[in-house]
């Protein structure tokens, strides 16, 4: 299909500026590898897994063969009052991944799924237990948790609140931001250690105002994704962790971004050494391939609901959607699961990380407008200071720059990220870091 052949004029396109794109259709038609192939035939390095997701190379025939087979067998089957075989399988390799005792799995289809499925548990968990007043959620200054009015409450990104403010849950507040630009602009391969404790404040302000005995959970993104790869500092999640155990309120990482590899481990609950007691996933679980989301939950959790006294015929938690634990998704999850292993692109995603923040860092360290670099993982942001045309402008004529020149990058505001797939060579590592270097020297 030549570009010709696409109608555009029907799509209404999610997260863009449809004006301008209908004054430069960006089009892919195929994918494979660590490329995509544009409508015009163009190849693209994929530098950002396509949104996060597609850790192991796009076309991957194990997984392709996986959902075929499925389709063969059982193409659908209802999630109320039923399972199916090859959810009961994935939900099994999730609760062995997971660590410590996240041994129950909540399915949906999306990360918004996740972030409001995590919260519904929360609210039904202490209820189960006689504190049904704990209602307030605390979330994270520009903390992302999906576009569900749960998950939009609790995030903490202004852009995605401003349109719809009015509907907001009442019953929210935001940590501070965990960003020290003046000391840690620069952060290579480690969390950062911050003079200052960042956490003084949900302590001695935020708990006291709402009373510890109210709140039903907090939830964070154990590094900040979407807004732009920020890193916690050293000892943050931990001492986040014995908090809420004092005065138990339920922790909830949203690890859509950062589960299933990207951060070198399996999740980064294993990388910082901290269990939450709900971990959301999504993206990467299927390598993009199916849709798929869901929660996994302490064991403590699913057995306080399930223990209060209801009859046989009574749901105990009324929640759930269509496409939970979809049998199509859940083959994807349990042959993407398996290739990661066989593969062990864990351990390579922690091999390659160190050339992708060396590169990033010995190239762009000192270009024109650039204060500020993040690596950690398989990832890295460049922070560009904002232009007089507005925020967000550099960095997504950098984006358009990059594109024009063969490379797929991600602009977030004006932080413009890397996050390949965990199958990446080094020379594609040097390509992509080339070309959004000189992009950057291109539209300063």
């Amino acid at each position: 299909m030549g570009a010709a052949d696409i109608h555009l004029d029907n799509l209404w396109l999610p997260f863009t500026p449809n004006k301008d794109f209908h004054q430069s259709p960006r089009v892919f038609t195929g994918a494979d590898g660590m490329y995509f192939t544009t409508a015009a035939g163009r190849k693209v390095l994929d530098a950002v897994s396509s949104l996060w997701c597609v850790g192991a190379g796009h076309n991957r025939r194990e997984i392709n063969d996986a959902i075929y087979k499925q389709l063969q067998t059982l193409d659908y089957s209802t999630a109320f009052q039923f399972g199916n075989d090859r959810a009961f399988e994935a939900a099994h390799m999730l609760a062995q991944l997971a660590p410590g005792d996240l041994n129950k799995v909540f399915f949906c289809t999306s990360g918004s799924e996740a972030a409001d499925t995590s919260l519904k548990i929360a609210l039904g968990y202490h209820r189960a237990r006689g504190q049904g007043q704990r209602s307030v959620f605390i979330g994270r200054e520009r903390g992302y948790h999906g576009v569900g009015f749960g998950g939009m409450s609790v995030g903490g990104i202004s852009g995605n609140r401003k349109m719809f403010g009015p509907a907001m849950l009442p019953h929210v507040d935001h940590l501070r931001f965990i960003h020290d630009p003046v000391n840690h602009a620069y952060v290579k391969g480690e969390p950062p250690v911050f003079a200052e404790d960042w956490l003084l404040e949900l302590e001695n302000r935020i708990l006291p105002l709402h009373d510890p005995g109210n709140v039903a959970a907090i939830i964070v993104e154990p590094v900040a994704g979407s807004a732009g790869w920020y890193i916690p500092p050293k000892g943050y999640l931990q001492r986040l962790r014995e908090i809420c155990d004092k005065h138990g309120i339920l922790l909830i990482f949203d690890e859509v971004i950062t589960g299933f590899g990207r951060m070198g481990a399996p999740f980064a609950a294993d990388f910082f050494g901290v269990v939450p007691d709900m971990l959301n996933f999504a993206k990467c679980v299927t390598n993009g391939v199916v849709p798929m989301g869901g929660v996994l939950c302490r064991d403590g959790i699913y057995e306080a609901i399930m223990s209060v006294p209801t009859p046989a015929h009574v749901i105990e938690f009324p929640h759930g959607y269509t496409y939970s634990g979809h049998p199509v998704a859940c083959a994807a999850a349990v042959a993407t699961m398996k290739l990661l292993a066989d593969e062990k692109l864990f351990e390579r995603a922690a091999s390659m990380a160190p050339h992708l923040g060396n590169a990033v860092h010995a190239a762009i360290k000192g270009l024109p407008n650039v204060i500020g670099i993040r690596s950690l993982g398989l990832a890295v942001a460049v922070e560009l200071s904002p232009s007089d045309k507005g925020v967000g402008q550099r960095g997504y004529a950098a984006f358009q720059d990059c594109l024009k020149h063969g490379v797929l990058v991600r602009s977030a505001g004006d932080n413009l990220v890397l996050a390949p797939a965990y199958v990446v060579e080094q020379p594609q590592i040097e390509q992509m870091v080339d070309v959004l270097a000189q992009a950057i020297k291109r539209t300063a």
